[in-house]
């Protein structure tokens, strides 16, 4: 139900307030889904381990992070933008530097901001999953991050879900083929069904912003 009130997100008793680009609203509470997936126990183990090296840091090495949390930004459900706390700069960065096989770091490096996916032309079907990028090949030490939804309606326009299926070898050359990790996670996909992607360029443990692309499979 969309209403007019104070701008807030989260849960309380029964209701849940959030937002879309068609302003706040609230809905019926509904109770979390804890599959325990083989990728969800992952990203719990990770979290863990990331919160366990964390203790082992030293003072100046946890100062280092919090410095370079205040200059890494996002939004909220709110749309409102805020800064990370050390530890979050350190659970962001060497994720993703996991994700990309590369090594974890102990000291916070300076901040690094990835040229955007130039551009991306995706062929999807009930057999193919491929995405050719721009620019190709990507430079020494980058890497292709495809983050994908599950499969929608045609008709839907918006979409928040984004997982990470694939990250590319380093300096790879377009096209990615991301068919058979997109089947591993979100299943075969359907004809008529639409995904929704969100392309990112890596380097040094950071991410580029999205390049954001949508296709109905064909």
């Amino acid at each position: 139900m969309k209403i007019l009130d104070v701008p807030r997100s989260g849960s309380y008793q029964g209701l849940t307030s959030s937002r879309n680009r068609n302003g706040q609203y609230v809905r019926t509470r509904a109770t979390p889904v804890n599959p325990n997936t083989t990728f969800q126990a992952g990203v719990r183990s990770r979290l863990a381990s990331n919160a366990a090296a964390w203790r082992t840091l030293t003072e100046v090495e946890q100062a280092g992070w919090a410095s370079l949390g205040l200059l890494m930004t996002r939004t909220d459900a709110l749309g409102q933008t805020y800064n990370l706390t050390g530890f979050q700069a350190y659970v962001a960065v060497n994720n993703n530097l996991a994700a990309a096989g590369d090594s974890a770091l102990t000291a916070a490096p300076a901040l690094t901001t990835p040229d955007a996916i130039a551009s991306a032309t995706v062929t999807l079907t009930g057999a193919a999953f491929s995405i050719a990028y721009t620019p190709t090949p990507l430079g020494t030490g980058e890497r292709l991050f495809t983050f994908a939804s599950p499969q929608r309606s045609a008709g839907r326009s918006f979409e928040n879900d984004y997982r990470l299926i694939a990250v590319s070898a380093a300096a790879a050359a377009s096209p990615a083929n991301v068919f058979s990790a997109y089947q591993t996670r979100m299943g075969t996909p359907v004809v008529g069904n639409k995904v929704f992607m969100a392309l990112h360029r890596y380097s040094g443990g950071f991410l580029s912003a999205p390049l954001l692309k949508a296709s109905i499979v064909a």
